[in-house]
């Protein structure tokens, strides 16, 4: 009897054991200060994260890249590739600054400077990723040429399963965090902050990507708080704070012939504070294939915004590759329920529509918008659609 007792006994625990191992029940943590990382902001410490991300993907079960106070110069572009990555869950907990070299010409060919590529189940939390942006900004903007296109912070291609929270991008040389080609992205109580006098420093761009949550963030920069690129399908939007910037913005499309349309966005409960735009769409005036239909922005709040609600599709900057063309991007289906508050112009609402695809589909419902205090104007072009409940300033449509 003992000795059947004991066999059970094994058999239960060698049973429960490897189990554990299938589900990845061992936990490893990966300091990247024991790869050779050192916290004084001086020292390049792109060998010992790229180290410390190898070991990572060698291992199984719960997986942390551990970043402990202190600023960490990454004085070189680097990629963490998912191509030979056995572990599917890899957690980077920073606890510090990550921080880009001052001189921007270190970055001079690269795109990204923290780039992921074919990687799923990547959380990132907390930290502080400084892209040390001021000088490119200055160089830009002085117009005397010679500067570099800049590089974006944080970028995911081709991944999925990849969660975001608590982390900070500050002053990024170009966008801050872009995902393109992504599935089942979420991003949560994240800050983006930089100059609002910043040149393409878009918040978070999405392009190509599908099933992309971002909530409760704050958004301060030069550019579009949220861009939203051509290819992007059911992305969920709320609780954003946008301002200073250039609204939450889909497009610009229509640049190419050839490109996958947007589809079954949602943008609700956002506030709008001193922006140039708030929610805008906005297409090239040139030939296109493309489409933007079954979109949402709901519970909206404009604080003296340029352009509440715009749609533009006769965007053509430098008057470069479309004079007298006309915008083949084919907008329907785009409903703007509960948006209140100020405008900073007279024309809160300004539909600018293809001439040879009319808006289709425009649904107003419940909007009060006000200039100074007084009722603001809207102007349509091309636009169609209805109004329901209170609508002001007066439709258009």
């Amino acid at each position: 009897m003992r000795t059947f007792t004991l066999i059970l006994f094994t058999f239960y625990f060698l049973n429960y054991f490897l189990n554990a191992a299938a589900r990845g029940g061992s936990s490893s943590i990966y300091n990247v200060a024991n790869f050779g990382a050192k916290a004084d902001g001086k020292t390049d410490s792109s060998q010992a994260f790229l180290n410390a991300w190898d070991a990572a993907c060698g291992s199984t079960g719960r997986t942390t890249i551990h970043v402990p106070s202190g600023r960490f110069l990454i004085q070189k572009a680097i990629t963490f590739s998912g191509t030979k990555c056995k572990n599917r869950g890899v957690n980077f907990d920073i606890r510090g600054t990550i921080v880009a070299p001052s001189n921007f010409q270190a970055l001079r060919n690269a795109n990204t400077w923290l780039a992921f590529e074919y990687v799923t189940g990547v959380s990132i939390h907390g930290g502080v990723l400084d892209g040390q942006g001021s000088d490119l900004w200055a160089c830009k903007m002085s117009h005397k040429g010679g500067c570099p296109s800049g590089v974006t912070n944080l970028g995911f291609t081709n991944s999925r399963n990849i969660m975001i929270k608590r982390l900070t991008s500050l002053d990024s040389q170009l966008y801050h965090i872009v995902f393109v080609g992504c599935k089942n992205v979420k991003v949560q109580g994240t800050t983006v902050s930089a100059s609002g006098t910043s040149p393409n420093t878009d918040g978070i761009h999405v392009q190509l990507s599908s099933g992309v949550t971002i909530q409760s963030t704050h958004i301060r920069t030069g550019d579009d708080c949220i861009s939203i690129g051509a290819g992007t399908t059911d992305m969920w939007m709320e609780n954003i704070r946008c301002g200073p910037g250039h609204g939450i913005s889909i497009g610009s499309l229509g640049k190419d012939m050839n490109e996958p349309g947007v589809q079954n966005i949602t943008v609700k409960t956002a506030t709008f504070t001193g922006t140039q735009n708030g929610v805008r769409i906005k297409s090239w005036g040139r030939p296109s294939n493309g489409f933007v239909k079954d979109v949402l922005f709901q519970h909206i709040t404009m604080v003296n915004a340029q352009n509440p609600i715009i749609i533009d599709q006769n965007y053509c900057p430098g008057n470069k590759g479309c004079p007298g063309k006309v915008s083949g991007i084919r907008i329907d289906g785009i409903k703007y329920q509960d948006i209140h508050g100020s405008s900073a112009t007279p024309v809160a609402i300004k539909f600018d529509c293809s001439a040879k695809n009319h808006c289709t589909g425009l649904r107003l419902e419940n909007v009060k918008l006000t200039y100074n205090n007084q009722p603001a104007t809207s102007l349509c072009s091309y636009a169609g659609g209805l109004t329901y409940g209170l609508v002001q300033p007066k439709s258009c449509l």
